[in-house]
């Protein structure tokens, strides 16, 4: 293996031969870049989508804080086909006076951009108004011209509290399972849940994106979204391309947030989902049958999950990708796993980021992925510096935070991951 190191970015190059019915052999590619140097502003939430010429746009949200600073806005960057460099960043939203967040990008099977994001009206997460913005083109330099824009409204049918009171049933006629000292503490936290969940406006409001949009075999859109006033997620559905948007049963567990979506060959519909309850600390997973409108009990999974954010894919091939910090407690590890049974097992693994746990260890977090026309993954994720060692600017500011960029090969994941340093 030959590796080159020339500034911020990595290209290994390897040959790789596969046997069976695995694809031939292509060689193994990892490069990646900073979008941007560290800065002393939160940089967070990152999205990235391949334009239908081949660029790539990249959106997070950026500000002195989160859902607490009214400074927050939506910024972007565009990676030219064949450009070795990015951008300067541009401004996509900013609602003056409010904090916007947790934003996404899509590519519709009509070809139209989307940006989806959330406003923060009352500086809490459960206050969130989703709000999107579209591009009929988006190729060209600098942010995309906008030609459409509104809010996502959500009105969940009676469904939604009788599957909320249904699943805090069982959670109450389990709680003998739990240590005496915490039963007390569950018990209201279950109550909190039902009086919310026959709230109207506490049901309507407070949903946000993470992952991006799944596109179903281009007759329905399919908006993972989840809710931190509730702690579990919820689908938004539109079978008329965005114009209107109806809600899926929700998908209530202990703390199952920020769902991603996959697909199966059988058609059934697979959200993997962030872990934001108590320990264990795994991946949850739940399944629908039915084109996304209802879903199966939410169970965990094997793969470890800190409380952070994941992201899968289906790759053209029907395999799939996953990418996750693949640790119970902190975020200094960003692991890619590759399945070739659909999730049964997952077989390849290797790091896009690895550091020793600990204060000064590098966090890379929140990762987004797709695959480009070529064949290759493309990601990006939150990449946050510690330590002593992080440099200053002139006022003192700790320039921490920023959003990389990684493009590798399947055959990559493949390889065997060299020992660390």
């Amino acid at each position: 293996m030959r590796c080159h190191r020339r500034g911020v970015v990595y290209v290994c190059i390897a040959l790789l031969g596969f046997a069976g019915s695995l694809p031939a052999a292509e060689p193994a590619l990892y490069q990646a870049e900073l979008i941007f140097p560290p800065q002393h502003w939160h940089n967070h939430a990152s999205c990235i989508v391949e334009c239908p010429n081949g660029d790539l746009l990249v959106c997070w949200y950026n500000g002195s804080g989160e859902r607490n600073a009214d400074d927050v806005k939506v910024l972007g960057a565009r990676k030219k086909q064949g450009a070795q460099a990015w951008s300067k960043p541009f401004l996509l939203a900013d609602t003056p006076g409010f904090p916007d967040t947790n934003p996404c990008l899509f590519i519709d099977p009509r070809q139209r951009l989307w940006l989806i994001w959330q406003t923060i009206i009352a500086n809490q997460w459960h206050t969130a108004l989703i709000k999107y913005k579209t591009a009929s083109a988006c190729t060209e330099d600098g942010p995309p011209k906008w030609d459409g824009s509104d809010t996502i409204l959500l009105k969940p049918g009676p469904e939604f509290a009788e599957t909320v009171n249904r699943q805090c049933d069982a959670d109450e006629a389990n709680l003998g399972l739990r240590p005496v000292d915490q039963r007390e503490r569950v018990r209201a936290y279950l109550a909190e849940r039902r009086k919310r969940a026959a709230d109207k406006y506490f049901s309507r409001m407070g949903w946000m994106t993470r992952a991006h949009p799944f596109d179903l075999d281009g007759k329905r859109l399919i908006l993972p979204l989840y809710s931190d006033g509730y702690n579990f997620s919820l689908m938004a559905l539109s079978d008329d391309g965005g114009a209107t948007w109806m809600t899926s049963t929700p998908l209530v567990g202990p703390g199952n947030v920020q769902p991603s979506l996959v697909q199966r060959k059988d058609g059934t519909l697979v959200a993997y989902m962030r872990n934001n309850g108590p320990p264990p600390k795994r991946l949850f997973i739940s399944e629908s049958h039915d084109s996304g409108k209802t879903w199966t009990p939410v169970k965990t999974t094997d793969l470890p999950n800190p409380g952070s954010g994941a992201e899968v894919l289906g790759l053209r091939d029907g395999r799939w990708v996953l990418v996750y910090n693949d640790t119970e407690r902190g975020r200094h590890s960003l692991a890619v796993s590759l399945s070739d049974d659909e999730g049964k097992t997952w077989k390849w693994t290797r790091h896009l980021e690895h550091s020793a746990p600990g204060p000064d260890s590098t966090h890379a977090s929140y990762p987004s992925i797709i695959q480009a026309k070529d064949g290759t993954l493309h990601f990006s994720y939150t990449y946050t510096l510690n330590g002593k060692s992080v440099p200053r600017d002139a006022q003192g500011r700790s320039l921490r935070e920023c959003i990389k960029h990684a493009q590798i090969s399947v055959s990559w994941i493949m390889a065997q991951e060299p020992p660390p340093p």
